[in-house]
């Protein structure tokens, strides 16, 4: 068993890469395109952001390590399938428009699913405060079958490693458009673990799940909590929600560590789902997440990548505020993008990158407190998760 330090070593931080994490690709015609990934960690050196922070290698995760989570049938299945690639066999989600096969596939994924876990013992052993990979949050993957893009999970099998080794609670707060389906499956059942999700309603959207009235499995009741969002949310609506919701449980449950997955497909320029988050709000979501560590975890924070398919003008400015609060070095919002970046998105990518790392977003919401519109849509959802979640935790749902 490994343990952790009781303190873990102040202010560093780390990011979790390898150029190699790009090889998971799935072809030139799928929204996932490793490009999303080169263009961050770029745009990441050029703003600065990773002179504040400890660049660490990705190993590979092994196959005992895959099999905390998943089924031995569906990793031989990727192995098998992954080795000779061929076109009209479908199995365990393999092979399918979502998760085509493509030659080296299972190592791909394991170097994801490494890579994540190699930021969560950094975590829980206090080698660092807080640990990023932006490759990571691969969270519709389930044990026995791949989905949604998703061929390992490797936030699960994260969290799965720290309870092996002696965590006692762990919060995964999940900000993806699309609803965090596979880690809340995984631990349904088990109390030691609250997720919480935020994503747009499954009346409209893959994976079709996630319901305020999903609330965990008997023996866990009010271990999983699903805010359904209505299409066309904003920025304020969003953190209107996220601050309703999202720091009360996380006070009330203390976590041993906060885990996070920052799919940033609730811009309003992704092409995949219906929200209309700007960056600027999405930067909001990040440093109260972080603050929200120290608040309630010591500090202790692994965050993770997801989904996001505007992979040039929203994915890098994203997730390179998303390393910044990492680092606990935020970037002023209106700061330029460096032209060296635009130039090489243009040359490598042939796309005209976007000129400052803001939306021109206010990133303002009106605080749940100040009332409950029953009028509202947004507020009818957030409501009804708060009435079926906050008395399993002692908490008064009323505004």
């Amino acid at each position: 068993m490994t343990t952790r330090s009781p303190e873990p070593c102040a202010g560093r931080s780390s990011v979790v890469f390898d150029p190699s994490l790009t090889d998971y690709d799935f072809g030139p015609e799928h929204p996932m395109a490793p490009l999303r990934v080169d263009l961050t960690m770029r745009l990441a050196g050029e703003c600065g952001v990773l002179d504040h922070l400890e660049q660490v290698p990705a190993p590979m995760a092994s196959d005992d390590l895959l099999a905390t989570v998943h089924d031995p049938a569906l990793i031989e299945a990727v192995q098998r399938m992954s080795a000779k690639p061929g076109p009209g066999e479908e199995l365990r989600g393999l092979g399918t428009d979502d998760n085509p096969v493509f030659r080296g596939m299972h190592q791909a994924a394991a170097h994801i699913v490494g890579a994540s876990h190699e930021a969560f013992r950094r975590v829980w052993t206090g080698e660092s405060l807080h640990s990023a990979n932006v490759t990571g949050g691969l969270h519709h993957a389930m044990p026995d079958r791949a989905s949604g893009f998703c061929i390992y999970n490797d936030v699960a099998v994260g969290i799965r490693w720290l309870l092996d080794n002696g965590a006692q609670r762990v919060a995964y707060v999940d900000v993806d458009v699309h609803h965090g389906d596979g880690v809340e499956a995984i631990f349904y059942d088990d109390p030691r673990v609250l997720t919480i999700s935020l994503h747009e309603s499954g009346q409209f959207l893959f994976p079709g799940t996630g319901f305020p009235a999903d609330t965990g499995g008997p023996e866990a009741e009010g271990s999983a909590v699903n805010v359904a969002l209505p299409p066309g949310t904003s920025d304020a609506g969003w953190l209107r929600a996220f601050h309703a919701v999202v720091p009360p449980l996380l006070r009330e449950f203390a976590p041993d560590v906060l885990v996070t997955q920052h799919g940033c497909d609730s811009h309003a320029d992704d092409p995949l789902a219906h929200l209309m988050l700007s960056v600027d709000g999405q930067r909001s979501a990040y440093l109260a997440l972080h603050d929200l560590a120290h608040e309630v975890a010591g500090g202790r924070w692994v965050a993770t990548g997801g989904g996001g398919y505007a992979v040039v003008g929203v994915v890098p400015r994203a997730w390179t505020h998303l390393l910044a609060a990492v680092a606990g070095q935020p970037l002023d919002p209106a700061l330029l993008v460096p032209e060296a970046w635009r130039e090489y998105a243009l040359e490598r990518y042939g796309a005209d990158a976007p000129r400052r790392m803001t939306d021109g977003g206010l990133a303002d919401y009106r605080r749940w407190e100040e009332g409950f519109d029953p009028d509202a849509w947004l507020d009818r959802a957030v409501q009804s998760t708060r009435s079926a979640v906050f008395p399993l935790h002692g908490l008064d749902p009323q505004p």
